[in-house]
């Protein structure tokens, strides 16, 4: 008898049927596995945005109150806010401009200090003029000469803090500049005003200038407000005091979308004349008929049978009237000499070898005269035309006398 197997037995499915549903939910995001996907990288998305939008702002622009670099200014920045200021970094000249009016209805009656740091010079005068009325009190870092021209005070330039002055004591009568004390002066700018602080000498200009009116402020150094140096001497002192005198500071760096129109150069189009426009295409079609006009048309090809036999004098016909019309005097002289003499050694049974010294000696013994007379006849340099025809009639009559004998 042939024996029978018996069905295998298949494990009964868990109770509570928690298999199934798993298994059903990933059937399910197998069909859709599209739109699971896209699911997937919206929510990645979304949650990138919301962690960037909660992280600080930070920028690596130098002097900026959000750069933690060591040429930002944040350090600054944060102390000024937890004694009470209220920062407000601004970097268009319309938001700083909102925030200069926001700042002026304060309850206090104050209005708020602008600290502007232009170092590439973008503002012109009329935006550097709102500015100033726009604020009760300006603080300017290392401005231009076009800067302080078109702000209202009596700061000037006066030069460069001298090389190896690494710091300078106030040596003036200002409350902020006496109590801070002694700062960092290397590699900064000096101005002159009826008020400065940080003189390297009496009468040079002081790193810190104050107009009369004590509404404009210059620092001529940026390396006081920087992450770097803030802790060194007194230059936190003379920034905090500096910027903190009100409750609000608006912290303005300009850039590039601050630059107007009216001071972006003029392109070729603006600077020529109305009648250009006509001008151009009348001269691109006199152009087109000159060469119509004077253009060579080419012909058909012209079959000459090969090779050309052409007779010696008409190739040197050809090499003189070259040389005459290049004033060619050395190269021709050069060429008949040479000729002159390969024709005399061939006479004088000299050789192909022989130097032109030797073919001069050996033309001097054949004709019974001196080296010297034939050599400044065969070594003679002609300089302009009627000269080099007088010498070749020489070189002619030298050559037909040594063959007459």
């Amino acid at each position: 008898m042939t024996p029978v197997l018996a069905p295998e037995k298949r494990p009964a499915p868990a109770a509570g049927g928690g298999g199934g549903a798993a298994h059903g939910v990933m059937g399910w995001i197998r069909r859709h596995r599209t739109w699971t996907v896209l699911v997937l990288v919206f929510s990645v998305g979304v949650g990138l945005t919301i962690l960037a939008q909660q992280s600080p702002r930070t920028d690596g622009l130098p002097l900026s109150a959000r750069n933690a670099a060591p040429e930002g200014a944040r350090a600054a920045a944060e102390i000024l806010e937890s004694r009470g200021v209220d920062v407000r970094q601004t970097d268009t000249f319309d938001a700083t401009m909102s925030e200069l009016d926001s700042a002026s209805d304060s309850a206090d009656g104050r209005g708020p200090t602008l600290l502007l740091y232009d170092r590439n010079g973008y503002l012109d005068p009329d935006q550097l003029q709102a500015l100033q009325q726009g604020t009760d009190r300006m603080v300017v870092i290392t401005p231009r000469l076009s800067t302080l021209s078109a702000l209202d005070g009596d700061i000037r330039p006066a030069g460069v803090v001298p090389a190896g002055v690494e710091t300078l004591d106030p040596g003036c009568e200002l409350d902020d500049a006496a109590a801070a004390g002694a700062v960092s002066a290397a590699s900064g700018y000096l101005y002159q005003s009826s008020r400065v602080c940080y003189e390297p000498a009496k009468g040079m200009g002081g790193l810190f200038a104050n107009s009369g009116d004590g509404r404009l402020t210059v620092v001529g150094s940026t390396r006081i407000f920087s992450n770097r140096l803030l802790d060194e001497h007194g230059n936190a002192a003379l920034a905090l005091r500096t910027l903190g005198s009100s409750d609000t500071l608006v912290w303005y760096l300009p850039g590039l979308a601050d630059v107007t129109t009216e001071d972006t150069p003029r392109t070729l189009t603006e600077l020529a004349p109305p009648w250009v426009a006509f001008l151009g295409p009348w001269l691109a079609l006199v152009a087109v008929l000159a060469m119509a006009w004077r253009g060579r048309r080419m012909g058909p090809l012209v079959f000459e049978p090969l090779p050309v036999v052409v007779k010696a004098v008409e190739t040197a016909e050809g090499r003189a009237r070259l040389y005459h019309d290049a004033h060619a005097v050395d190269r021709a002289a050069d060429s008949l000499r040479a000729g002159a003499l390969v024709r005399l050694a061939r006479v004088l049974r000299l050789g192909p070898d022989a130097e032109s010294a030797a073919i001069v000696d050996a033309a001097a013994r054949h004709l019974g005269r001196s080296s010297e007379d034939l050599g400044r006849v065969l070594e003679a340099r002609p300089r302009t035309e009627p000269e080099l025809v007088h010498w070749a009639q020489q070189l002619e009559s030298l050559e037909k006398e040594v063959t007459a004998r």
